[in-house]
């Protein structure tokens, strides 16, 4: 069969049928028997269970009960967010295996009261703040664009399972921009929505008030019925707010019961006011290939209406600082019991964060969000003279594994964020979609981000889908995929 590479396309061929679930689901099977064991996508496969819940998703759509565009989509979770078919591991030999037994988390639950079909747990970063470590006994998630490249992470395995058809959405997290950065190297579109909008209980925590929850998909549409389903109050998570999700615009609502047939979405962005970033964005080793991209990008905002004004992130080093002391600081929260008992069996890059966290002061961590808050009003007054601000997600391609680390094995955080621009939106908690622009000149792909005011997922969304409209890069799929 055709698989279709969208879920937009998958929910219309399905309620057209031209598919069924379960053909979809034995083609998402079948894939992961040809390619997980070179990409490292997986760490449980819910195979059986994945057939019985699109059996189940057929029977109800042909007896008239359509759940929304979820209905018989094969999906992915991340391995740090609890599900109740298998167990959680965060990709590591710490995490007690009753974390999570037999439960859902929240945005798994509702995943599957919209008729999602889980097709298993896939590969991150160990408790989404390490690197991949080849000693421990857990795959090496790689980048189908290039299997010698990093895919990116903490959401490694949502961003390379999307990119090679695996599935056609997945779960991911966000503390320093690890739904963003995979999204950006494998080639898909990914959403970290505002702080708040999506509960992360169930979810094994790094940075408490740095988390979220979002999807990865293949396009802006497809993340906004994905967030259209996640979002929304929770009790169990004393972050979420009570505040409700209109993804209308137009003269009509971008998802809904129905087909995803694009009808009165609209492509015009007239009136957008959009702010462009460039400071900080393209140093010195840039690939040659990223400016010319961006500015091809902008011009397409601007032929679709959009209005462009130059402006400077506030406080751009001091919230990369206070990103790296908070998520240090709050990981080694989370973990100081186990790392004083257990610390071999950690991932030395996972190491190396909690033994930073071990030398922040109480002082640096209160300053740092003391700091955290100046930028947060500043960055709200900036919004007054713009709608959505845009920027490259990263500076190059998808680096290779070996350009990762030294010839110790240790990575340098500082020179990988220093051609990432991820982190700084986790620090204020803005929403931010990021969606594929073009390729490097090495054939990998580049990424362009879009942040929008707290809780406006809807406009960076409607710039997105807009974009994409005109553009296919979000359609290109890996040779080895295709």
């Amino acid at each position: 069969m055709t698989f279709p590479l969208t879920l937009s396309d998958a929910a219309n061929a399905l309620r057209g049928g031209e598919v069924t679930s379960v053909a979809l689901t034995e083609e998402a099977i079948a894939r992961a028997d040809r390619l997980d064991a070179g990409l490292g996508t997986y760490l449980a496969r819910f195979d059986d269970s994945a057939l019985q819940a699109a059996k189940q998703a057929d029977e109800e759509l042909a007896a008239g009960v359509d759940k929304g565009p979820l209905h018989g989509i094969p999906f992915g979770v991340k391995d740090i967010i609890a599900a109740a078919e298998g167990p959680t591991t965060a990709q590591s030999l710490v995490l007690d295996p009753a974390w999570g037994a037999g439960k859902d988390a929240p945005v798994v639950a509702r995943l599957r009261a919209a008729g999602a079909v889980i097709t298993g747990k896939v590969t991150t970063m160990e408790f989404a703040c390490g690197m991949v470590d080849p000693s421990k006994p857990f795959p090496v998630p790689r980048n189908p664009w290039d299997p010698g490249t990093w895919p990116g992470g903490s959401s490694s395995g949502t961003g390379n399972g999307v990119a090679a058809g695996l599935f056609l959405a997945g779960l991911g997290t966000d503390t320093a921009g690890s739904i963003r950065i995979p999204a950006a190297f494998c080639g898909v579109s990914g959403l970290m929505p505002t702080f708040g909008r999506v509960p992360k209980s169930g979810v094994a925590p790094l940075g408490y008030s740095l988390d979220h929850v979002g999807p990865l998909a293949r396009s802006a549409r497809d993340c906004a019925a994905v967030l259209e389903v996640i979002a929304g109050y929770h009790p169990s998570d004393p972050d979420c707010v009570d505040l409700p999700l209109d993804l209308a615009w137009g003269s009509g609502p971008l998802t809904g019961a129905g087909p995803l047939t694009g009808a009165g979405t609209g492509g015009s962005l007239e009136g957008l006011r959009i702010g462009v970033v460039r400071e900080h964005h393209f140093p010195g080793d840039a690939d040659p290939a990223a400016a010319p991209a961006f500015e091809a990008a902008l011009s397409t905002l601007t032929g679709l209406g959009a209005t462009l004004t130059e402006v400077t992130l506030p406080y751009w080093n001091e919230m990369l600082t206070a990103n790296l002391v908070t998520a240090c600081a709050e990981a080694l929260a989370y973990h100081r019991n186990d790392a004083a008992t257990r610390w071999g069996d950690y991932f030395a890059a996972t190491r190396a964060m909690l033994a930073r966290g071990a030398l922040i002061s109480g002082a640096d961590y209160v300053q740092a969000q003391r700091v955290r808050r100046v930028a947060q009003d500043a960055v709200a007054r900036l919004f007054d003279h713009v709608d959505v601000i845009v920027s490259p997600t990263a500076s190059t391609g998808a680096p290779t594994y070996d350009s990762l680390t030294d010839a110790q094995g240790r990575i340098d955080v500082e020179a990988l964020f220093a051609q990432i621009f991820t982190q700084y939106w986790d620090c204020v908690g803005n929403p931010v979609l990021v969606v594929p622009m073009g390729f490097t000149r090495a054939g990998l792909p580049l990424s362009l981000q879009l942040a929008g005011r707290p809780f406006a997922e809807a406009t960076i969304l409607r710039a997105g889908d807009a974009y994409q409209r005109l553009t296919d890069w979000h359609l290109r799929v890996p040779a080895l995929a295709a």
